[in-house]
Parts: C-alpha cells; sequence; structure tokens
C-alpha cells in the first residue's frame, strides 16, 4: 500500500504482528523497526497522528517475527558505551559480557597490552580500550569476516590506532615472547547437547563456532588455560567469561596450571559470569 498512514496505525499493526510471534515487548520493537524503516534514529520521538509513508516496515516486521535478532535487522548493537556494528559472522554482544569489561578494569588498572582471544565484534577489547588509553590491543577470532567487522568497528569507535585484529585459530600466531598484561575471551560454552534448546534468535542466527563449547561446554577454556602461562607477563591477568554453573569448573582448571583465581564478578542477574585469573608465580 502506497497512500501514508497514521504512525499509531502501522505501530498497532506491526506491534500485534510480533506479539502473535512471541516476541517480548512488542510495542518497543515495533517502535524500532518504524524508525528504522523511515531512516530516524532510534531517539527519535513519533507523532502518533503523522502521516507516514513506510514500505520497508513490513519486511522488517516480518523478519522479526520469524525470530531474526532486532541487532541484525538494525545492524547495530549498543555495547558499554559503544555502538557497534554487527552480523552474523558474530556473537550479538549482550549486556552480560559487560561485567568481563568490569572486571578487567578493576584487574588491570594501567594495561599497556591487552589480548583479545575470540573477539567476535570486538566488543571486549574496544570497551577496555576506550576505557584504558594508553592501552594498545590485539584481538583474534578464526573467522576473517569476525576480525575485519571488529576492525571495522575499531574505526567507527575512534580506536583503530591502538587496536589490531588478525583472523587465526585463538593464540597460535603468537611467538613465545608474545606477553600480555590483560588477557580476555568470551569463548563458546554451551554444551553441545545443549544447543538445540537454544532461543531461535541465537540457534539459527548466530555462528555455531562461537557457541558449541564441546561436549561439556569447556573445551575452549581447556585451551586458553593451558596457553595462559605463556601469554601473560609478570603480574597480568586473564578475565574469562563463563557460562552458567561453569565457575567453579574454570577455577578448577586454571588452579591445576597454576593461575591463582582472584576473584568472580557477577552479571546483572547475579550470575557468576567473569572469572579472574593472575599470572603463575615465577619464583612458585
Amino acid at each position: 500500500m502506497n497512500t501514508p498512514r497514521p504512525v499509531g496505525a502501522l505501530l498497532a499493526e506491526a506491534a500485534a504482528t510480533l506479539a502473535e510471534a512471541g516476541i517480548e515487548a512488542p510495542a518497543r520493537e515495533a517502535r524500532l523497526l518504524l524508525l528504522h524503516a523511515i531512516g530516524r534514529p532510534a531517539t527519535a520521538l513519533l507523532d502518533r497522528a503523522e502521516p507516514i509513508h513506510a514500505p520497508a516496515l513490513a519486511p522488517l516486521v516480518a523478519r522479526r517475527a520469524a525470530r531474526e535478532p532486532m541487532a541484525l535487522i538494525l545492524g547495530r548493537q549498543g555495547f558499554w558505551t559503544l555502538d557497534l556494528e554487527v552480523s552474523p559472522d558474530t556473537l550479538i554482544p549482550r549486556a552480560d559480557s559487560e561485567a568481563i569489561v568490569e572486571a578487567a578494569l578493576a584487574a588491570a588498572p594501567a594495561p599497556r597490552r591487552v589480548l583479545d582471544l575470540g573477539t567476535g565484534t570486538g566488543c571486549l577489547l574496544l570497551a577496555v580500550l576506550s576505557e584504558r588509553p594508553g592501552a594498545w590491543g590485539l584481538g583474534i577470532d578464526l573467522s576473517p569476516d569476525a576480525a575485519a567487522l571488529a576492525a571495522r568497528n575499531a574505526r567507527s569507535t575512534g580506536l583503530a590506532a591502538r587496536a589490531t585484529f588478525l583472523a587465526a585459530d585463538w593464540s597460535a600466531p603468537l611467538s613465545n615472547a608474545a606477553r600480555f598484561d590483560l588477557v580476555l575471551s568470551n569463548p563458546p560454552y554451551i554444551p553441545t547437547p545443549d544447543l538445540a534448546g537454544l532461543m531461535p534468535e541465537v540457534l539459527a542466527h548466530e555462528p555455531p563456532r562461537a557457541l558449541d563449547g564441546g561436549p561439556d561446554g569447556l573445551a575452549a577454556y581447556r585451551h586458553i588455560i593451558a596457553t595462559l602461562p605463556t601469554l601473560l607477563a609478570p603480574g597480568g591477568v586473564a578475565v574469562l567469561e563463563v557460562g552458567i554453573g561453569q565457575a567453579a569448573e574454570v577455577e578448577a582448571l586454571a588452579r591445576a596450571m597454576g593461575l591463582p583465581h582472584l576473584a568472580t564478578r557477577l552479571d546483572l542477574a547475579g550470575i557468576p559470569r567473569a572469572v579472574v585469573l593472575a599470572a603463575r608465580d615465577p619464583m612458585a
């Protein structure tokens, strides 16, 4: 239909479609989709009586009703104080992961060199760099597309001069001389048998390699923790995101490698989310 329609009618129709599809907060999401369809910022005010022409709205609503994540439809996601580009090549940054940034800032008040393993959008590394102007960081991701996206986010946030991104298998390209004051990682931690029970937004639209943590969800932690003694500089710390119920197991893996457990930080829901480990004492 090419005839302009009142904003209120468009919003009501979109919200009804989203509600029928089981979307939480359908009115809020309908508003975001309408603003995106007509090219206005998400903070813009809408006059419900205003007649507008919005032919792009219906396809956007259909995508969201099919459970495509809102962030992928909009192409952007807020994280920490940053506005980041997202794509199907990476996990969508989540508010839970801000606990890793908080823990890192508390544990490493003045890092010079920061490493982010499995960087995805670059959200963890870029958030830390935004708060630590004296730091330089390296983000590594197995996916070349993810590494390229993280580099674009570094440019758009004004952090490109202090961030480098590589496509590689974990820390494989780093020499034994490469040492970091802070190592960050949000590795895949969903046990393989649990993948089928994930929400459709996650299971169908986020990369399986960034979700599948192996039979017990700990495969990536075993690899990362085994490499930390050669990655951490003296006095350095590592901050790892963990899934529900995994903090104690990850702490045990670290103890077996001689890495002291410094702290575990809760996310906004009160779930242990960030495990903070210290470099091994060379005198021990």
